[in-house]
Protein backbone atom coordinates (compact mmCIF):
# COMPACT_ATOMS: atom_id res chain seq x y z
CA UNK A 1 0.00 0.00 0.00
CA UNK A 2 1.44 3.57 -0.90
CA UNK A 3 1.26 6.62 1.21
CA UNK A 4 -1.60 8.68 0.53
CA UNK A 5 0.37 11.85 -1.19
CA UNK A 6 2.31 9.16 -3.64
CA UNK A 7 -1.64 7.69 -4.12
CA UNK A 8 -3.16 10.53 -4.47
CA UNK A 9 -0.75 11.48 -6.90
CA UNK A 10 -0.98 7.95 -9.09
CA UNK A 11 -4.71 9.00 -8.72
CA UNK A 12 -4.83 12.05 -10.54
CA UNK A 13 -1.93 11.55 -12.93
CA UNK A 14 -3.93 8.20 -14.22
CA UNK A 15 -7.24 10.00 -14.30
CA UNK A 16 -6.05 13.21 -16.02
CA UNK A 17 -3.55 11.30 -18.50
CA UNK A 18 -5.69 11.52 -21.59
CA UNK A 19 -6.37 15.53 -20.52
CA UNK A 20 -3.11 16.17 -20.83
CA UNK A 21 -1.92 14.03 -24.18
CA UNK A 22 -4.78 15.51 -25.73
CA UNK A 23 -3.77 19.20 -24.49
CA UNK A 24 -0.36 18.48 -25.82
CA UNK A 25 -1.75 16.82 -29.21
CA UNK A 26 -3.41 19.95 -29.97
CA UNK A 27 -0.24 22.03 -31.86
CA UNK A 28 0.02 19.18 -34.24
CA UNK A 29 -2.13 19.97 -36.88
CA UNK A 30 0.14 23.91 -36.33
CA UNK A 31 -2.57 25.62 -37.15
CA UNK A 32 -4.00 24.77 -39.98
CA UNK A 33 -7.67 24.63 -40.56
CA UNK A 34 -10.59 27.34 -39.78
CA UNK A 35 -10.46 28.64 -36.77
CA UNK A 36 -13.51 27.87 -34.09
CA UNK A 37 -14.49 31.66 -33.97
CA UNK A 38 -14.47 31.37 -37.30
CA UNK A 39 -13.07 34.98 -37.41
CA UNK A 40 -15.92 36.69 -35.37
CA UNK A 41 -15.75 39.01 -32.98
CA UNK A 42 -17.55 39.37 -29.75
CA UNK A 43 -19.90 41.91 -29.94
CA UNK A 44 -19.80 43.68 -26.62
CA UNK A 45 -15.69 44.40 -27.21
CA UNK A 46 -15.07 43.76 -30.36
CA UNK A 47 -11.91 41.65 -29.89
CA UNK A 48 -11.83 37.74 -31.30
CA UNK A 49 -14.26 35.29 -29.81
CA UNK A 50 -11.10 33.03 -29.28
CA UNK A 51 -8.45 34.46 -31.55
CA UNK A 52 -6.44 32.48 -34.43
CA UNK A 53 -4.65 29.60 -32.44
CA UNK A 54 -7.70 27.90 -31.80
CA UNK A 55 -8.75 25.56 -34.77
CA UNK A 56 -11.25 23.23 -35.54
CA UNK A 57 -7.67 20.75 -36.51
CA UNK A 58 -6.53 21.17 -33.47
CA UNK A 59 -9.69 20.57 -31.20
CA UNK A 60 -10.48 17.79 -33.12
CA UNK A 61 -7.52 15.77 -34.04
CA UNK A 62 -6.73 16.26 -30.23
CA UNK A 63 -9.84 14.93 -28.76
CA UNK A 64 -9.79 12.29 -31.46
CA UNK A 65 -6.10 11.18 -30.98
CA UNK A 66 -5.75 11.11 -27.52
CA UNK A 67 -9.06 9.03 -27.00
CA UNK A 68 -7.20 5.93 -27.24
CA UNK A 69 -4.84 6.19 -24.43
CA UNK A 70 -8.19 6.53 -22.24
CA UNK A 71 -9.23 3.25 -23.40
CA UNK A 72 -5.89 1.85 -22.96
CA UNK A 73 -5.86 2.99 -19.58
CA UNK A 74 -9.24 0.87 -18.69
CA UNK A 75 -8.16 -1.40 -20.13
CA UNK A 76 -4.68 -2.21 -18.76
CA UNK A 77 -6.13 -1.50 -15.06
CA UNK A 78 -8.99 -4.53 -16.09
CA UNK A 79 -5.91 -6.87 -16.55
CA UNK A 80 -4.30 -6.03 -13.88
CA UNK A 81 -5.53 -8.49 -10.45
CA UNK A 82 -7.18 -6.02 -7.92
CA UNK A 83 -3.99 -6.62 -5.30
CA UNK A 84 -1.98 -4.87 -8.02
CA UNK A 85 -4.54 -2.01 -9.34
CA UNK A 86 -2.97 1.16 -7.64
CA UNK A 87 -4.89 3.32 -9.33
CA UNK A 88 -8.77 3.89 -9.99
CA UNK A 89 -10.74 1.55 -12.09
CA UNK A 90 -12.22 4.00 -14.96
CA UNK A 91 -15.31 1.79 -15.90
CA UNK A 92 -16.43 -1.50 -15.90
CA UNK A 93 -15.26 -2.56 -19.53
CA UNK A 94 -13.22 -0.66 -22.29
CA UNK A 95 -16.46 0.34 -23.91
CA UNK A 96 -18.11 1.50 -21.36
CA UNK A 97 -15.04 3.84 -20.88
CA UNK A 98 -15.40 5.56 -24.17
CA UNK A 99 -17.98 8.48 -22.63
CA UNK A 100 -15.25 9.43 -19.46
CA UNK A 101 -12.38 9.03 -22.32
CA UNK A 102 -14.19 11.15 -24.69
CA UNK A 103 -15.06 13.85 -21.63
CA UNK A 104 -11.55 14.29 -20.71
CA UNK A 105 -10.01 14.78 -23.97
CA UNK A 106 -12.91 16.98 -25.41
CA UNK A 107 -13.13 18.57 -22.52
CA UNK A 108 -9.94 19.36 -22.24
CA UNK A 109 -10.30 21.14 -25.64
CA UNK A 110 -13.01 22.90 -24.50
CA UNK A 111 -11.25 24.37 -21.37
CA UNK A 112 -8.17 25.36 -23.23
CA UNK A 113 -10.82 27.36 -25.75
CA UNK A 114 -12.71 28.81 -22.77
CA UNK A 115 -9.06 29.94 -21.37
CA UNK A 116 -9.10 31.71 -24.41
CA UNK A 117 -12.20 32.98 -24.55
CA UNK A 118 -11.38 34.18 -21.20
CA UNK A 119 -7.93 36.18 -22.35
CA UNK A 120 -9.34 37.92 -25.19
CA UNK A 121 -12.01 39.08 -22.96
CA UNK A 122 -8.75 40.72 -20.95
CA UNK A 123 -7.71 41.87 -23.80
CA UNK A 124 -4.51 39.52 -24.06
CA UNK A 125 -3.22 39.12 -27.85
CA UNK A 126 -3.19 35.12 -28.95
CA UNK A 127 0.27 33.71 -27.53
CA UNK A 128 0.40 36.03 -24.77
CA UNK A 129 1.43 34.39 -21.57
CA UNK A 130 -1.55 34.51 -18.86
CA UNK A 131 -0.56 32.68 -15.49
CA UNK A 132 -3.06 30.06 -14.79
CA UNK A 133 -5.77 30.79 -17.58
CA UNK A 134 -2.77 29.02 -19.78
CA UNK A 135 -2.36 25.68 -17.54
CA UNK A 136 -5.41 25.16 -15.83
CA UNK A 137 -8.64 25.21 -17.55
CA UNK A 138 -8.16 22.53 -19.68
CA UNK A 139 -7.95 20.49 -16.60
CA UNK A 140 -10.79 22.08 -14.58
CA UNK A 141 -13.45 21.25 -17.18
CA UNK A 142 -13.17 17.91 -17.74
CA UNK A 143 -12.67 17.60 -14.05
CA UNK A 144 -15.66 19.40 -13.44
CA UNK A 145 -17.86 17.30 -16.30
CA UNK A 146 -16.62 13.90 -14.17
CA UNK A 147 -17.94 15.26 -11.16
CA UNK A 148 -21.18 15.71 -12.45
CA UNK A 149 -21.26 12.35 -15.09
CA UNK A 150 -18.76 10.33 -12.98
CA UNK A 151 -19.28 11.33 -9.69
CA UNK A 152 -17.78 8.48 -7.51
CA UNK A 153 -14.78 8.08 -9.69
CA UNK A 154 -13.98 12.11 -9.66
CA UNK A 155 -14.33 12.70 -5.89
CA UNK A 156 -13.03 9.67 -4.68
CA UNK A 157 -9.65 11.30 -6.64
CA UNK A 158 -10.23 14.91 -5.94
CA UNK A 159 -10.87 15.25 -2.36
CA UNK A 160 -8.42 15.82 -0.57
CA UNK A 161 -5.46 18.47 -0.77
CA UNK A 162 -2.74 15.96 -1.77
CA UNK A 163 -4.79 15.46 -4.81
CA UNK A 164 -5.14 19.09 -4.97
CA UNK A 165 -1.11 19.77 -4.77
CA UNK A 166 -0.73 16.89 -7.54
CA UNK A 167 -3.29 18.42 -9.82
CA UNK A 168 -1.07 21.56 -9.55
CA UNK A 169 2.27 19.70 -9.86
CA UNK A 170 1.21 17.68 -12.59
CA UNK A 171 -0.57 20.59 -14.60
CA UNK A 172 2.32 23.12 -14.39
CA UNK A 173 4.95 21.04 -14.44
CA UNK A 174 3.81 18.90 -17.82
CA UNK A 175 2.32 22.04 -19.24
CA UNK A 176 6.05 23.39 -19.70
CA UNK A 177 7.68 20.85 -20.53
CA UNK A 178 5.11 20.10 -22.97
CA UNK A 179 5.43 23.61 -24.37
CA UNK A 180 8.93 23.89 -24.04
CA UNK A 181 9.10 20.61 -26.57
CA UNK A 182 6.55 21.61 -28.77
CA UNK A 183 8.18 25.12 -29.20
CA UNK A 184 11.86 23.17 -29.65
CA UNK A 185 9.90 21.17 -32.45
CA UNK A 186 8.54 24.17 -34.19
CA UNK A 187 5.18 23.41 -33.61
CA UNK A 188 4.21 26.24 -31.28
CA UNK A 189 5.33 30.31 -31.65
CA UNK A 190 6.40 30.59 -28.09
CA UNK A 191 7.69 28.05 -25.15
CA UNK A 192 4.88 28.49 -22.90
Amino acid sequence: MLNPFLSAGLAVLWILLPAYIANAFATLPRGRGPPMDGGRTWSRDGRRILGPSKTWAGFLFAGFAALPFGLLEAWLILLAPPSLQLVPVLAPTVVAAIPLAAILTFGAMTGDALGSFVKRRLDRPSGARTFLLDQMPFVLVPIALGLVFYEPLFVGVFDSLYAVAWLLIFTLGLHAVFNWVGYKAGLKKVPW
